[in-house]
């Protein structure tokens, strides 16, 4: 069944082949000491050079047309040794494959653990699977990425607590964020778009480091971080979590799953939370965090007939979510739009849905195709203080895409043609920017892999763009093994994109900066699109210390902007939107050991070093409230489950920032001016679990545990209709300890 599903994600699209009513029949196991029946699940088995192959079941097993013309059937997979076998005739095959000696057992090992690090994949693919998100509290897909190193978690402002990503030193707008492969937090929702996704819903998340693949596009600069849902056909049928924090918020997630025949089945997803507690730890007369409640609402539908080699699955969800910020005394009705208290509400209602439609040739596993259509209506109303801010976002998507091999499984390829349309209205206080963006685009994907040594993908992909122009966007991924357990990876890629200056950086309203369009009479804004060159090298290495397994790894990756929208705080008056005139970089370093320490007891372990400089109107200057090092710990132990699942788990994370630059203040009075660096600090969170039975677990957790706190982040908070407010500069929590319970049932 998985492996219908993975195939068909894959995407693609083909002709059927017609085969007489005779096949050869057997199973491919995995050989061991006591020789026990061991099915082993995604084998290939394919007759040497010929377009005939399959892949065996999750019980190892498989069907193959039988053709005199071919006599050499080749069994493989990744960590065994390649058999090949001679047959004349039909027959029953039984056949053992016995782990390569070259690749041992590190995928198994690394495939079982909540935080995969593929060694055999050209690209570098980092995926955190749903155990790993059970680690915290991870109430929305901005707070899932805690426990992991590959991505780090910002915040955005002093008002709204939103937590923002980046990767390789880069911020959220230049990373491709889709949901199962289809391009989803962009444009309008680019800022609180991850707390619309929440963490109960999601299976798995996979981060791609580097540029894509050019499958999903041409607008992944730094990386890729793809998010897969529950399916309604594996999920429980009933699963229900509560959470509840001491700083009131409140959140219920529940899942509905049913069954409607052996090929239908559908699931109901619905998520709640609000908060109704002010929170002013700091008595600057400003909430620490929103007044906020949300409705969710996702209808999934999953359709698959593996005999015929169809799957499909169509998604329909709803969201209001509604947000207030501000003085603690401010009251909506009457002091909206007057000096009487600032505040601001936020108020977002969108609607999507979306299809996928695949096809697997039942005598040509390794030929299908697929088909992808999104559509989404994205409406912000706010208003910040005295700054109105407005926009709608329409937008369609869709994506075909043929998936086959040239001679032989070793060699495969990716084809197919992608259609966008963006249609934007926004209101900017009296000043409305509209603009409508369309592109289609055809792309090709070569994959090479010798199943050993060597694996490589190689795509090119055209568009053509009403705003960008014509252009061709490269993208190339290669993995070689030089020796035992090892895997050194390298990749290049180009990336475009159109700047969303305000959707983008919306916490410029709340402030007294006037923002500034220095346009040059480009396309978006009056600004040129951005591009950007990514290029990495990663080097992965596993290990065995003490009989117990680890893997140490170094990844370095450059990104060189040939243009970018330069968005410029250094004077405390304004911010300065303009295009790139000089250099711009994002230098990357990371160094990550991870070792299994003692039975079940688990050391996730990195330092990273970021070197970020842009080309502002006052010089090159080091991009400001990025820590340049960072170090990350976390710990993991969990205690044999026994037979009806009851365990404890217990998880410990510690995030080290050093020293960030802060924008230039001096232009202020001296009693808010903040100087020119801040130092660092370290923030600590810790869970406990306690599994009753494998229906139903409580968790105590908290955050931020020794309550590191940013000192005055509200600059001038007494006097916010002044031209010196400012709540944009944040470099470190505005919440204190956040101590936090809750529940997980399901049946």
């Amino acid at each position: 069944m998985k492996k219908y599903f993975v195939l068909c994600i894959a995407l693609s699209i083909g002709l059927t082949v017609s085969w007489g009513q005779q096949k050869v029949e057997g199973v491919v196991m995995e050989a061991n000491a006591a020789n026990r029946p061991i099915g082993l699940a995604g084998a290939n088995v394919y007759w040497l050079n010929s377009p005939i192959g399959t892949i065996t079941n999750e019980e190892g097993q498989f069907s193959i047309p039988f053709s005199k013309e071919y006599n050499k059937l080749i069994i493989s997979h990744v960590g065994f040794a390649t058999d090949t076998l001679i047959l004349d005739a039909l027959q029953s095959i039984r056949h053992w494959l016995k782990p390569s000696n070259q690749l041992e057992e590190v995928v198994v090992e690394k495939e079982r653990e909540a935080l995969q690090k593929t060694f055999f994949s050209a690209q570098n693919v980092v995926t955190v699977n749903s155990a790993e998100l059970l680690k915290a509290a991870c109430c929305n897909l901005s707070e899932s990425f805690e426990t992991n190193p590959a991505i780090d978690v910002n915040f955005n402002d002093a008002l709204t607590g939103t937590k923002q990503i980046q990767m390789l030193g880069l911020t959220s707008p230049y990373l491709l964020i889709t949901q199962e492969n289809i391009p989803m937090i962009r444009g309008a929702s680019q800022t609180y778009g991850l707390t619309f996704i929440p963490g109960t819903w999601v299976e798995s998340i996979q981060i791609t480091k580097g540029a894509g693949s050019v499958i999903n596009g041409f607008e992944s600069i730094s990386g890729q971080i793809n998010t897969e849902l529950v399916k309604p056909f594996t999920d429980v049928p009933i699963f229900v979590n509560g959470y509840a924090n001491l700083n009131g918020r409140l959140e219920l997630n529940s899942h509905f799953n049913y069954k409607l025949s052996d090929k239908w089945s559908t699931g109901l997803y619905l998520h709640g939370n609000q908060r109704t507690v002010e929170v002013d730890n700091n008595d600057d007369g400003f909430l620490d965090v929103p007044l906020s409640n949300q409705v969710n609402i996702l209808s999934r539908w999953q359709y698959q007939n593996p005999e015929k080699g169809w799957v499909s699955f169509v998604n329909l969800r709803f969201l209001n979510d509604e947000k207030q910020v501000g003085q603690t005394n401010f009251d909506p009705d009457p002091d909206r739009f007057t000096t009487n208290a600032w505040g601001s509400e936020i108020d977002t209602r969108r609607f999507d849905t979306s299809l996928k439609l695949g096809y697997v040739f039942p005598e040509l596993p390794f030929q299908s195709f697929g088909f992808q259509a999104s559509y989404s209506n994205h409406e912000q109303e706010s208003y910040y203080g005295l700054n109105v801010y407005d926009i709608e976002h329409e937008s369609v998507y869709s994506n075909l895409i043929f998936n086959s091999i040239i001679g032989s499984t070793q060699h495969k390829f990716k084809a197919g043609l992608t259609f966008a349309y963006d249609g934007y209205t926004e209101l900017v206080n009296t000043q409305n920017f509209g603009r409508s963006d369309s592109s289609g685009g055809a792309f090709f994907e070569y994959g090479y892999d010798d199943l050993e040594k060597v694996s490589l993908t190689a795509g090119l992909r055209f568009d053509t763009h009403n705003r960008l122009g014509n252009f061709f966007t490269p993208r190339f991924h290669i993995r070689y093994t030089p020796w035992e357990r090892a895997s050194l990876r390298g990749s290049f890629g180009i990336g475009r994109r159109a700047a969303n200056v305000f959707a983008e950086n919306q916490q410029l309203f709340a402030s007294s900066r006037t923002p500034q369009l220095l346009g040059n009479g480009g396309p978006v804004y009056g600004f040129d699109p951005e591009k950007a060159v990514n290029f990495g090298v990663s080097f992965l290495q596993g290990f065995t210390l003490f009989e117990r397994p680890g893997t140490i790894s170094v990844d370095f990756y450059r990104t060189d902007f040939e243009n970018q929208v330069v968005v410029d705080w250094e004077n405390p008056r304004e911010i300065a939107f303009s295009n790139l005139e000089g250099e711009s970089y994002a230098n990357s370093l990371q160094l990550e050991l991870n070792h299994e320490i003692l039975p079940n007891l688990d050391f996730r372990s990195a330092y990273k070093f970021y070197d970020v400089k842009t080309q502002y109107q006052t010089g090159l200057l080091q991009k400001p409230m990025i820590a340049r090092n960072r170090f990350f710990a976390n710990l993991g132990y969990e205690t044999q489950a026994k037979e009806n699942g009851a365990q404890w788990r217990f998880d410990y994370t510690l995030h080290t920032l050093g020293e960030q630059r802060l924008p230039d203040t001096s232009e202020n009075p001296n009693d808010l001016q903040l100087g020119d660096f801040v130092d660092g600090y370290s923030l600590m969170n810790a869970q406990v679990t306690k599994v009753f039975s494998r229906k139903f677990e409580v968790y105590l957790g908290g955050e931020n545990l020794t309550a590191v706190t940013q000192p005055g982040p509200v600059l001038n908070a007494q006097d916010p209709f002044s031209t010196t407010f400012d709540t944009t500069i944040v470099y470190a929590p505005i919440l204190g300890r956040m101590v936090y319970i809750g529940f997980r049932f399901k049946s």
